[in-house]
């Protein structure tokens, strides 16, 4: 075989499965889904249905809004509005306790009233003195989304000469409150082979956004165009990010009607705040004459990337072998880093232009392991930071500080959603087929005999690190039962910054894998379970975990729950935005890539004959991220060529989150945990 030959693919008897809205799909699905509901109802599915529904819907739980200015702004959903109130209130009132809510849109109402199940998806503000906003609303819950601009200050959408857009993937910024960056592939705008905008133009209002031309244009390969306007100082820096893969970019400044690149390597992270810069490595960079580590965050003037050679770029963080950067963000003065020392969260301010930096103490005390993150803030305002901190036996906390001056107090806390006493939470560390040194976490009881049932959850992927949550489902249906509850900081992820990421990419995906199975057999070896008691759980890239799991280490586990997953890794490319992810999993059209790529597709390594764990998958129609259509074949060529007991869900709608309110997302946890209880806690 030339390599430019594509390699042969595998013969497929479910091919007619990735016909999303296919009708003999469609009945398959619901057939198969009724089939699931009808073996896990009960008084106790029920029961904890309707328990992890109050909890969603609490009135009194958290806000965790977002700010505007001197307004926060919220979506709030309980029985009444599944849906969603979007909602504003003084900052100034919200941050006393005492709140007075505005009710700007109904997405209920709005649904009722124009014949669509609306999903509110986001709202992007124009910038500071203008009363508008981008409104994004999904008809189905998928990444997919129409535009509509919104009076804020009549409480309305806008009908004259509004800004307006069909669903699509978009991506729109304010420039004025006259004047968008957008990137669409709609009114002639294109599309990549991944299914997002290929091209940037500025639309201006009263204009057709027909007749505005390109002013950056991608490839059909790229993954996609991407926009952002920075505001700092009342002055816009419209910005083009070019992402040719997942993780190489080439990041544009738009001014005086020209773009510039920033000179910055391809695979690192850059964003701008006024006339600074910020560039995080991913791998090594030689600027001038020095050279930085994987994980080092530097800052400098704008134009030291556009018109210099990077020598005023200063170091703001470097990693060390335990201490690695989460993320960054600025307030009008100030440099904000969340910083991870053994996966564990602490927040750090400094100042852009010297060495001032101070640790920001959020007081959580060490009964517990937490993680924080900025929450919101308007770095064109002030220095004011809001921030969530939590744990897994603590409920979240609202906290507010000023950057410059910190000085931490706790606006609002979560109410607890299970009974937490005797339970604890500690860090282990396992270690995997080559030697390395993998943490989890596991949440339990503190005094234990005998064996427990073990529900492990894991990611190992795009550089996402887990960091500790609080287990607002998990805790009332499976730890306050008396089980251990495990999340495994497996290579693949941010954990350890990028080495962490890149050390199970591509052909090395397989240390993802055998890092998860070295924590199962890790916590089988401290004597907490047995195999046929460890059940995991994952999500999207997490799907494709637990389906190596299920393929790959069948002995190792009682029970596989795998939701919106990738699987078959032949076909992932042509499926919904499958296409983004080659440089995460590599290509299977190359005949190179595909002799490693096979080795972690589930789909082809089911073996007729074999016993395989129970499995429950599920997925939903409307996901246009990873689709339906590899969790449909799993399931049925399962069904076909094995004696396993599989099961399948798929709702219509919740897009790639799986379920789209409450009520559809405490069902498909009551039923997950229904298909738990009957097989690894079944006498527990």
């Amino acid at each position: 075989m030339t390599p430019h030959e594509i390699a042969p693919e595998p013969a497929d008897p479910f091919l007619w499965l990735e016909e999303v809205s296919g009708p003999r799909a469609l009945e398959w699905a619901a057939d198969q889904t009724d089939r699931t509901n009808e073996t896990f109802a009960g008084t106790t599915r029920s029961a904890l249905e309707e328990r992890l529904t109050r909890i969603l819907d609490d009135p009194d739980r958290l806000v965790v809004p977002g700010r505007h200015g001197d307004l926060m702004y919220d979506l709030w959903r309980d029985a009444d509005n599944p849906r969603g109130l979007w909602r504003r209130t003084s900052r100034a009132a919200f941050a006393a306790g005492s709140p007075e809510w505005q009710v700007l849109l109904d997405i209920d109402a709005l649904g009722r009233e124009e014949g669509r199940t609306w999903s509110f998806a986001g709202a992007t503000h124009a910038p500071a003195g203008s009363d508008r906003a981008l409104v994004r609303l999904s008809p189905d819950g998928g990444d997919a989304a129409v535009v509509r601009e919104y009076d804020l200050a009549a409480a309305r959408f806008v009908d004259d000469s509004p800004f307006s857009l069909d669903a699509h993937k978009h991506r729109v910024a304010w420039i004025d409150s006259d004047t968008l960056l957008v990137a669409t592939a709609l009114h002639g705008g294109g599309v990549t082979d991944s299914g997002y905008p290929i091209t940037a133009r500025v639309w201006h209002r009263g204009t057709v956004l027909d007749d505005a031309p390109p002013i950056l244009s991608g490839a059909a390969s790229d993954v996609g165009v991407f926009v952002h306007v920075d505001h700092t100082d009342g002055h816009a820096t419209p910005l083009i990010v070019v992402a040719h893969d997942f993780f190489s970019s080439e990041t544009w400044a738009w001014r005086d009607g020209t773009a510039t690149l920033l000179a910055a390597p391809q695979d690192a992270v850059v964003d701008v705040h006024g006339d600074l810069a910020a560039v995080r490595t991913t791998t090594p960079w030689q600027v001038a004459g020095q050279t930085h580590a994987a994980g080092t965050l530097l800052i400098g003037p704008v134009t030291t990337l556009t018109e210099g050679d990077g020598s005023d770029l200063r170091v703001a963080f470097t990693p060390t072998a335990g201490t690695v950067l989460d993320t960054w963000t600025w307030t009008r003065r100030r440099l904000i880093l969340t910083v991870l020392d053994d996966v564990q969260s602490r927040i750090v301010s400094l100042d852009p232009a010297g060495d001032d930096r101070l640790e920001i103490d959020l007081g959580l005390g060490s009964d517990d392991l937490f993680s924080a993150s900025i929450a919101t803030l308007d770095a064109d305002i002030d220095d004011e930071l809001w921030i969530v901190a939590r744990g897994f036996l603590t409920p979240a906390t609202l906290i507010v500080t000023d950057a410059v001056t910190p000085a931490p107090r706790v606006v609002a806390r979560g109410r607890a959603a299970f009974d937490t006493s005797g339970l604890v939470a500690r860090q282990h560390w396992a270690v995997s087929a080559d030697g390395t040194r993998v943490p989890y976490f596991e949440v339990g009881p503190r005094e234990r005999s005998g064996i427990l049932p073990v529900l492990m959850s894991g990611y190992g992927g795009f550089e996402h690190a887990l960091t500790p949550e609080y287990p607002a489902i998990v805790g009332p249906a499976w730890l306050e039962k008396g089980r251990v509850f495990v999340v495994a900081n497996i290579r693949g992820g941010g954990e350890f910054g990028p080495a962490w990421h890149l050390a199970a990419l591509r052909e090395n995906r397989h240390r993802a894998y055998e890092d998860f199975a070295a924590v199962a057999r890790d916590l089988v070896a401290r004597g907490i379970t047995t195999p046929d008691r460890v059940a995991c759980h994952g999500r999207s890239n997490g799907g494709l975990l637990v389906g190596n799991m299920l393929t790959l280490y069948p002995d190792d586990f009682g029970a596989i729950v795998c939701g919106v997953p990738l699987l078959d890794m032949r076909r992932y490319t042509r499926l919904s935005a499958g296409a983004s992810w080659i440089a995460e999993y590599g290509d299977p059209d190359d005949p190179d890539d595909w002799r490693f790529v096979q080795s972690f597709s589930p789909y082809h390594l089911i073996e007729p004959g074999r016993a395989y764990p129970a499995s429950l998958i599920y997925a939903a129609a409307s996901d246009d991220r990873v689709g339906p259509a590899q969790a449909r074949k799993m399931a049925a060529r399962l069904h076909a060529e094995t004696d396993a007991e599989v099961h399948y869900l798929e709702p219509v709608e919740g897009g790639h989150a799986g379920t789209i309110d409450s009520a559809a997302t405490a069902s498909l946890h009551a039923t997950i945990h229904a298909f738990l209880d009957a097989t690894v806690a079944k006498d527990s």
